[in-house]
């Protein structure tokens, strides 16, 4: 297995796109073209990181780094999260969620105001310099129908042996509501969760629960699914979606426990085997 620096390197090479930020409810307020290189120093021991915003006053950021610190994780791909190891009433908190497929990489950054309520997103959306994939057009509701048969990976910040599982999610819509199924385990039945959705353009608002969800359609086939506020005391996640094919998808899940303590990162990669 690749330590986690070696997962890293996976990220090597100059990035080019644009950091795009929406506003809680998903309107878009600001799109800046970015380029973000990482070149490795000394062998790989260190990593030099240069993030250029390239606005009408550009701006020029250089950071460099020979460990890693105890907020991010890695997978084999070069897939990773990094944000806040705990969560805590009356101050700021968020993650970023980064997946990565050939040559190109979809970040995702949600952040929460000192009231606990989420208040930012930004979609970071990249290829590699030299290579011209285009984006793919905004997820839409009628892109999630259908069955979606998934294998999963999770990592833990004490760095215990990773864990892998099976899932099966089935989606479906009513009008306008949309019906999820979501089974996991070791044989996709061990757990069950089943959750609707009111859709309300762009956003699906699931209102069930002590804790009400919001997922965000956004573009590039990305998503974001976070609690509108984190209450304390409940467990929640933070999670990035990116259609990368009509029958591929991405999402990581960034859990953390009922005292609001980092839990785990999951990877999950779904294959749709049926249209609903």
């Amino acid at each position: 297995m690749k330590s986690q620096w070696d997962c890293l390197l996976q990220n090597l090479g100059e990035w080019q796109g644009s950091f795009t930020r929406f506003s809680a409810e998903g309107n878009e307020l600001e799109d800046t073209p970015t380029v973000v290189s990482l070149e490795g120093l000394n062998g790989n021991q260190t990593i030099r990181q240069i993030i250029r915003r390239l606005a009408s006053e550009p701006t020029e950021k250089i950071l460099e780094y020979s460990t890693l610190g105890r907020g991010i994780l890695f997978f084999e791909d070069g897939a990773f999260s990094q944000g806040s190891l705990q969560f805590a009433p009356f101050s700021e908190f968020g993650a970023e969620l980064g997946l990565i497929h050939g040559d190109r990489r979809l970040r995702l950054v949600q952040l929460f105001n000192r009231a606990s309520q989420c208040d930012r997103v930004t979609l970071i959306r990249e290829h590699r310099a030299g290579t011209a994939t285009p984006d793919r057009p905004p997820l839409t509701v009628e892109d999630l129908i259908g069955t979606w048969q998934g294998a999963a990976t999770t990592l833990y910040p004490d760095w215990r042996e990773p864990s892998t599982f099976s899932s099966r999610l089935q989606v479906q819509r009513e009008g306008d509501r949309l019906l999820q199924q979501l089974s996991f385990g070791a044989d996709v039945s061990s757990q069950a969760i089943a959750s609707v959705a009111e859709i309300d353009g762009n956003r699906l608002m699931f209102m069930q629960g002590v804790q009400p969800i919001q997922v965000l359609l956004l573009p590039d086939g990305a998503s974001s699914n976070c609690p509108m506020q984190i209450k304390p005391r409940e467990a929640f996640f933070l999670e990035a979606g990116w259609l990368i094919q009509p029958n591929l998808r991405q999402r990581m899940i960034r859990s953390y426990g009922d005292k609001g303590e980092w839990l785990s990162l999951t990877l999950v990669t779904e294959q749709k085997v049926s249209e609903e």
